[in-house]
């Protein structure tokens, strides 16, 4: 991918036009071997304040991708809409400073008052904002599906599609996720969705080939069991999706509790051996030895029963861990392998910056570079993980999680496949 300045986007988005030429792939002036297009595109977000996933994603289009001024994508932000405007909102002072649209709506940000689409593609950022949670679960109501039909809406209006880009988890229930991948396929739009997690740095860098055996996975992460749940589960999926046959589906949860996570392990529920080499791969000082593990009441581990018969775990490790990472046991070799999911923890969150160039490329190129059934299993996961999390640790059978697909082998950031490389203190 060809890496342009910020002054090159600008001139070049300027002199593109608006034309609708995107719905086809070809743009006025464009010649085979000429430097990329630039695509314009449209946020559709639920709030926009500092270090938000807004600010964190469109940002990066504003200011390239260390949001210094640098080099960035090959997008534009043209409009923006977002839902809530809480204390530190920054988008209408940014609309005047990058001059892109700030609109009163969806369909507005989409067509900018017309009756044609006047984007490439669509960021729907459903992240951050005041928004009620679940009284049951405790599962925050993010409305990702009411912001897909928004513009699923616009799109009937105008008889035209893009591609659509959903952050992290389709719906707070797998039945809206379910419903918002069945609104992709009506209108035939591409939809990407997910964590940043499985395309951020691995340390070492581990790639699974095609259809390896596995016979055992441990992850470990840390934070709210929901909102980090969902990372810790997309960066567990990304690794097993890859396994012989291709991923199968999910036919049982279970949420172990805090109290009875070691008991489990030593009934064998969940492998400890995994547990200490994921953990193996982590700096110094990031977590003490497990047998001086003090983890919190939120703790807990996830342990799924999968339809090919393979049962993994992923370890929430509150209290002790504050970082993500790995160990598989595969077929034929006597260790495990295991990686750290390395995060750039400050600004400017460069991780996001790689999720933002499958994003691009989704848009360039009309297709997914990786399955939106990733993100459709690991949202019913959650959910379900959600639902015995508040059931004292009830195992939940799950049928609608027999989700088969395969992977891709879409690059991570230091994979040597990599065309973008950045810097990760």
């Amino acid at each position: 991918m060809t890496r342009l300045s910020r002054r090159n986007v600008l001139q070049a988005g300027m002199s593109a036009g608006l034309t609708g030429g995107f719905l086809t792939g070809s743009w006025p002036g464009w010649m085979p071997g000429t430097e990329p297009q630039i695509l314009p595109v449209a946020v559709i977000g639920t709030v926009y304040t500092k270090n938000s996933h807004t600010d964190v994603l469109a940002g990066k289009i504003l200011e390239g991708w260390q949001q210094d001024g640098g080099a960035g994508p090959g997008l534009r932000l043209v409009s923006l809409w977002v839902d809530q405007a809480p204390e530190g909102e920054l988008s209408r002072g940014l609309a005047e400073k990058h001059g892109f649209r700030w609109c009163q709506s969806i369909d507005e940000a989409l067509t900018q008052g017309t009756d044609r689409l006047q984007v490439a593609g669509v960021l729907s950022i459903g992240e951050h904002g005041n928004y009620p949670y679940t009284p049951d679960t405790q599962q925050h109501q993010y409305p990702r599906r009411r912001f897909l039909e928004g513009i699923a809406a616009t799109f009937r209006r105008v008889g035209q599609s893009v591609p659509v880009f959903n952050d992290k988890h389709l719906g707070y229930r797998f039945e809206d996720a379910r419903a918002m991948v069945e609104l992709s396929r009506e209108l035939k739009f591409p939809l990407l969705a997910g964590s940043s997690l499985p395309v951020a740095w691995r340390v070492p860098g581990l790639d699974l080939p095609q259809g390896c055996e596995i016979e055992g996975m441990v992850s470990v992460g840390y934070g709210g069991l929901e909102a980090y749940g969902f990372h810790a589960l997309e960066m567990h999926q990304c690794l097993l999706e890859r396994r012989r046959g291709g991923e199968t589906g999910v036919q049982s949860v279970r949420t172990i509790p805090a109290a009875q996570i070691f008991q489990t392990a030593a009934q064998g529920v969940w492998s400890r051996p995994l547990l200490e080499a994921a953990l193996a791969t982590l700096p110094a000082g990031s977590s003490p030895a497990v047998g001086e593990w003090k983890l919190r009441d939120d703790a807990a581990v996830y342990d799924l029963e999968h339809v090919d018969g393979l049962r993994t775990s992923v370890v929430m490790a509150n209290g002790a861990v504050g970082q993500f990472c790995c160990a598989l046991k595969l077929k034929g070799r006597d260790e495990p392998v295991a990686t750290w999911f390395k995060l750039q923890e400050n600004a400017p969150f460069g991780h996001f910056a790689y999720l933002l160039r499958a994003i691009e490329q989704t848009l360039r190129q009309r297709k997914n570079v990786y399955p939106v059934e990733r993100t459709l299993l690991t949202t019913g996961i959650l959910d379900r993980v959600m639902q015995s999390h508040s059931k004292h640790g009830e195992r939940i059978e799950t049928p609608e999680l027999a989700i088969r697909y395969t992977g891709t082998d879409w690059p991570y950031a230091n994979h040597p496949d990599s065309p973008l490389q950045l810097p990760n203190d």
